[in-house]
């Protein structure tokens, strides 16, 4: 990452089971900055991914990258083998995009919240600013029960930060 230009946060969390958001997502190479980032500070994090992407051979080195193919239309199902993946293994490190998708939206997806709340885990602001060419774990936050205005403080917190998305007219924060 340093011999491409980025600046890198490199402290890892350490707890051994936590949830990474990485805003803001408007681009696959997103989670390639990101993968390269997490491994080159020593960690090595997993990522929900639409199971569309799992075809032969992309999804053998997506796979391999930590990706875990999730089904979309069903978020419930995704939650439950989400947090029965994170009880069956020590180390625990997921990154997920509260955007829930590459296209501008205004309202992030809150299936973060619930997994961190179900599974007692702390949740990591992480961040890719394509603009300065910087990434982090970022700043951990601690959850309310109230997922709406958790998300609503996240999203100000990321706003604040300036951050620059390799498509910036895919990232809105309100």
């Amino acid at each position: 990452m340093k011999t491409w230009g980025w600046e890198m946060d490199e402290h890892l969390p350490e707890e051994p089971k936590c949830i990474l958001l990485g805003a803001p997502h408007t681009s696959i190479m997103d989670f390639v900055a990101a993968y390269f980032y997490y491994e080159a500070i020593g960690g090595h994090a997993l990522c929900m991914i639409k199971k569309e992407l799992f075809f032969f051979p992309l999804g053998i080195l997506v796979r391999a990258m930590g990706g875990i193919p999730v089904d979309r239309s069903h978020p419930s199902a995704v939650v439950r083998s989400v947090i029965r993946e994170m009880e069956s293994r020590e180390h625990f490190h997921l990154a997920i995009a509260p955007e829930g998708t590459r296209k501008p939206v205004a309202r992030w997806k809150s299936g973060y919240h619930l997994i961190a709340r179900q599974a007692g885990i702390p949740v990591y602001l992480g961040y890719f600013d394509w603009k300065r060419k910087r990434i982090g774990c970022g700043q951990k936050v601690e959850l309310t029960d109230d997922a709406v205005a958790d998300t609503r403080r996240i999203q100000q917190i990321y706003e604040s930060m300036d951050l620059g998305g390799l498509h910036p007219e895919k990232y809105r924060t309100h």
